[in-house]
């Protein structure tokens, strides 16, 4: 799975984990089917960073195989947005104080909150619902280590995600 989608897929199952519906970018029309505040999710320019050694960061003793994996970093800044939908003005504003409780506090610790903005409240004509858009910049931490062979690496996988085998 490609960085960008780990860090929208982890943004939206916290959210929807606070009760807060979250889905990736939707068309317009959709909003209607909610009844409250729904998220759209959309991870908008990352920058990749090298960590350690050309992304080395040292090994890890694997205790369940009994073997040395070598483990790898890469480092993305980038901006999450998020645009908050509600038939209320209310339900909107309520919308984004879980949302930013989530966005600041409450996802995987790959994630690493930094500025969170959130523009007026406007009413939008398209959906006829309030809309409140929202960013938070951030740094997301991916991880990879070799297989027991040593001879493959895994995907980077987002720090603080399990992975499903």
């Amino acid at each position: 799975m490609k960085e960008l989608t780990q860090v929208r897929q982890a943004v939206i199952q916290a959210l929807n984990q606070a009760g807060l519906p979250a889905l990736e970018a939707f068309p317009d029309r959709r909003a209607n089917s909610y009844e409250g505040a729904v998220a759209a999710v959309a991870v908008g320019a990352a920058e990749g960073k090298v960590l350690g050694f050309c992304n080395y960061l040292g090994e890890r003793y694997d205790e369940t195989t009994g073997t040395i994996r070598e483990l790898y970093g890469k480092q993305l800044e980038g901006e999450i947005t998020v645009e908050l939908r509600a038939d209320r003005a209310n339900a909107c504003e309520a919308g984004v104080e879980t949302a930013a409780e989530v966005l600041l506090g409450g996802l995987p610790s790959g994630i690493r909150p930094g500025e969170l903005r959130w523009e007026a409240l406007t009413w939008e004509k398209a959906t006829k619902m309030f809309l409140r858009r929202g960013s938070l910049r951030c740094q997301a931490l991916f991880v990879a280590e070799s297989r027991e062979d040593g001879v493959l690496f895994l995907d980077f996988v987002l720090k603080g995600v399990l992975k499903g085998e």
